[in-house]
């Protein structure tokens, strides 16, 4: 590192007095917002959000805005914020989590709960996912209260706890006892989109409009056991090897979902020459494996996006002791569906891979939203194209799970759109959740300014 900028936080502690950048309020400036989030440990098992939902709570209500928390547990509230509108159209929801992933077993070169600010950059857990997201979401929303902004209809802030643990204390919570609180909302802004990917020298912003949904597998191997000093053929054991070597070795079908469908398509056309036919070769089912191969390590997140895939986590059911050979092995599996799936379908392409003599269970289901409303999509893209003229938006679909399969339940489709104009050598996905996470500060000033466009445009539909 060659050198640090001066610490200052939003309540003017600790540090030097701040620079005249820095004497503006605090929606203009999304870093310091950052910062002082980054600074409440709200790693998610245990959470312990208040402190960080109470101190955005008194911003707000300095900025003139009506807060209402909602808490399933007083320790980990969520808090929701309205702006009034014109009555025009439906309300449009941001919402936003502040608890995060854990550092533990992570070697950071800072401290990853000090809200550095070095040489530009925003250092610390949850600058990416999503603090980040909510100090942009936050930013806008006060940006729009103090310019006096009366959008076409309601804008709604909703502050949430627990996303990284299922939301059991917050999206799942307010769904569930306060549904309510978000009638009328046909659409969201949220995680995860926005942010820049750069491919053959061409910048492209992923707009999230799906996501997969979470399907657990429990896989049981049965066998004879016995006493270890005796050779045994077929075991459970053996049987485990063979389990572990066919998940490994083989893919599962491939699904061209419309969204990924959009995405390669609009890629492969700003992509002219050998990347972009190699983009069109993965929307044919009979080249899609055989191109993966080929990309190697760059095909890893096409692949999810392609594919139902499982993946073995957890081995339980060894012999009691060394000499003791186990009659049943359990294997926990994380399972990833595509949009429409069913359980019954991942297990029926599981059992194609592993073969009959492995017994399956659907252990756990998350169904996330069924069906992609892409109304808002041409005015998302039309506000990337004016902040960066040389942006290609492309819809995206998560790999993972949100708070946006939640929410879904109530007929209500999230954007994920947090623009973070990032450049070209930095890999958002490896460092979400990993040591050293970051973002520049910049960047979260782009990412505030679009979504500020979008309050000010959003309209009827």
């Amino acid at each position: 590192m060659r050198g640090s900028h001066a610490e200052y936080d939003i309540d003017g502690r600790p540090g030097t007095p701040p620079s005249s950048s820095e004497q503006a309020a605090p929606r203009d400036r999304p870093a310091e917002l950052l910062r002082r989030l980054i600074r409440f440990d709200t790693t998610n098992p245990p959470g312990n959000e208040r402190e960080c939902v109470e101190w955005i709570g008194a911003l707000l209500s300095d900025a003139g805005c009506e807060t209402t928390i909602l808490a399933k547990d007083p320790s980990r509230p969520n808090l929701l914020a309205r702006l009034n509108g014109r009555g025009e159209s439906q309300p449009l929801l941001l919402y936003g989590h502040v608890d995060v992933a854990t550092v533990e077993g992570q070697t950071w070169q800072l401290p990853p709960f000090e809200g550095k600010l070095v040489d530009g950059w925003v250092w610390g857990r949850g600058a990416l996912d999503m603090k980040g997201g909510v100090a942009m979401l936050l930013s806008a929303f006060l940006r729009a209260k103090m310019e006096e902004l009366t959008p076409a209809g309601d804008i709604l802030l909703l502050i949430l706890s627990d996303e990284e643990m299922g939301g059991r204390y917050g999206a799942q919570y307010l769904v569930q006892e306060h549904p309510d609180m978000l009638d009328g909302v046909r659409f969201a802004i949220g995680e995860v989109g926005g942010f820049t990917f750069h491919v053959g020298g061409r910048r492209f912003y992923p707009i999230q409009v799906a996501e997969k949904q979470i399907c657990r597998v429990r896989a049981m191997l049965r066998g004879p056991g016995g006493y270890g000093a005796l050779p045994v053929r077929g075991g459970t054991m053996a049987k485990l090897g063979r389990l572990l070597e066919r998940l490994d070795d083989c893919r599962l079908p491939v699904h061209v979902m419309p969204a990924v469908e959009d995405m390669l398509e609009t890629m492969a056309h700003a992509l002219p020459g050998e990347l972009g036919e190699t983009l069109r070769r993965l929307l044919d089912p009979a080249h899609t494996d055989e191109t993966l191969d080929r990309m190697g390590e760059a095909g890893r997140l096409f692949d999810a996006l392609l594919h139902n895939t499982v993946n073995a986590t957890i081995v339980r059911g060894g012999g009691p002791k060394p000499e003791v050979i186990p009659s049943e092995v359990t294997v926990e599996m994380d399972g990833r569906l595509l949009p429409g799936y069913a359980p019954e379908d991942l297990l029926a392409e599981l059992h194609e891979v592993v073969g009959s003599e492995v017994e399956l269970e659907v252990s756990k289901y998350w169904p996330g939203p069924p069906d992609s409303d892409t109304t808002l999509l041409d005015l998302l893209s039309m506000i990337l194209r004016k902040l960066d003229p040389e942006a290609v938006p492309v819809t995206w679909m998560l790999p993972v799970a949100t708070d946006g399969r939640t929410l879904a339940a109530l007929g209500i489709q999230t954007y994920g759109f947090l623009p973070m104009n990032l450049p070209p050598d930095f890999d958002f996905a490896r460092t979400i959740h990993g040591a050293d996470e970051r973002v520049p500060a910049e960047a979260l000033n782009f990412g505030a300014d679009a979504i500020y466009e979008v309050l000010r445009r959003f309209g009827p539909t």
